[in-house]
Order: C-alpha cells, then structure tokens, then sequence
C-alpha cells in the first residue's frame, strides 16, 4: 500500500511518499537509518514545540534529506537529483510546517506496514 500526501511548501503542492521502499532508498542516498533519525525528529519537534528549544542544524539537515527523499520517491522526474537544487526551488522551508506532515504520513505507513500482534488475554 503506498502512502501518499500532497502538502504545500512555500506555496507550492508537493507530493510526498511512504512505502517499504524509503528507508532502503534513504540508506542508499545518505547511508543513515531513516527510523533512528525520525525518531530523532520527532523527540527534538516534541521539545522545540514544548520547551521552545531550537533544532540543532544537523537535525535541520537529516529532517531536509527526509523530505526529499520522500518528495523524490513520490514524483522522481519532477524533482531534482539534489537535495540542495530541490530545496532551492523553495523560498521557505520551514521544518514546523512540514515535519508534522512527514510525521503522520510516516506513522500511516508504519502502521499499514506492520504486522498485527495478537492480544494477550
């Protein structure tokens, strides 16, 4: 099942995707583990949102390699072969508006993509 969502940045629609395939692709791109830096995003928007903390910039740089990544699996002709050349057709990238976004379509996908346990009674 493909998870898929339309969100605006900057003004302009763009299509974001969560498959089994993203954090193969991610690997490959970035050689890092999508899961762990996710959950690091989601710990340090939970903060920022909270106790008003800032993202440090290597927070800020593995949330941008995210949403490319799931911007480029969505619509790979679209978007451009780099990070930087994707993020530089966009004015403002702002990480408050687009990484709660990338959040839910992520818990979809993961959520869709797990295995149902069996309740303990």
């Amino acid at each position: 099942m493909h998870m898929e969502k339309t969100i605006n940045i900057d003004g302009k629609e763009v299509r974001l995707r969560a498959t089994a395939a993203v954090p193969r692709l991610y690997r490959i791109k970035f050689g890092r583990d999508i899961m762990q830096d996710l959950s690091k995003f989601s710990d340090a928007y939970e903060k920022a949102t909270t106790e008003q903390e800032q993202f440090e910039a290597t927070d800020l740089g593995l949330f941008e390699n995210v949403a490319y990544i799931m911007a480029k699996h969505a619509d790979k002709d679209a978007v451009p072969s780099s990070v930087e050349e994707w993020l530089d057709s966009f004015e403002v990238f702002s990480i408050y508006q687009v990484l709660p976004e990338i959040l839910t379509l992520w818990n979809l996908n993961t959520l869709t993509t797990a295995k149902p346990k069996k309740k303990q009674g």
